[in-house]
């Protein structure tokens, strides 16, 4: 069994193996929750200094909870689209299975913290968040076609397509 620092790297690099093991891990959870929880410090501390903001701890917390939120939620949303909507012969998953993937999958933003150089780096920031959503996107796909059982990559592209335009729907629903 990797360490949670290799399996880190290991989703990281879009490692199959590596999202296979965090799937069937039941243990693994609570390291999902701590790779969401880094992700949203990095993106947070760093979004903070790129705009000159200052950061309070509590306002870093509040952020922390409503990401953590919006992870469980998109884990739900993919487990009724890719379980019940979508799914292949072959599919079988739980919100465990998926929660744990999809959190790992947001291991490459942690590179978020990046925005911090933003006064050094300048217009390239924008090229450093691009780089980085399709790097997390890709590693969103990989982990739903993992704790999915999927075959079909483009499958578990749709999932994902359908999932956030149905977290889109609900947010602007909720937010008026």
């Amino acid at each position: 069994m990797a360490s949670f620092a290799q399996r880190m790297i290991g989703a990281a690099k879009l490692d199959v193996h590596t999202y296979e093991e965090v799937e069937a891990d039941t243990t693994a959870t609570g390291q999902a929750v701590l790779v969401v929880v880094i992700y949203t410090v990095c993106l947070g501390i760093g979004a903070s200094i790129a705009t000159g903001g200052e950061i309070s701890p509590i306002g870093l917390v509040v952020f922390i909870v409503a990401v953590l939120i919006g992870w469980v939620a998109r884990a739900f949303l993919i487990f009724v689209i890719g379980t019940k909507l979508l799914p292949e012969p072959e599919t079988q998953s739980d919100m465990g299975e998926l929660l744990r993937t999809i959190g790992f999958a947001t291991t490459p933003g942690i590179l978020f913290i990046g925005f911090a150089l933003a006064p050094i780096i300048g217009r390239l920031v924008g090229l450093l968040a691009l780089v980085v959503a399709i790097w997390m996107i890709a590693a969103l796909v990989i982990a739903v076609r993992q704790a999915l059982d999927y075959k079909s990559t483009w499958r578990a592209i749709g999932v994902v397509i359908l999932a956030v335009i149905a977290e889109s729907i609900i947010v602007s629903i909720l937010g008026g």
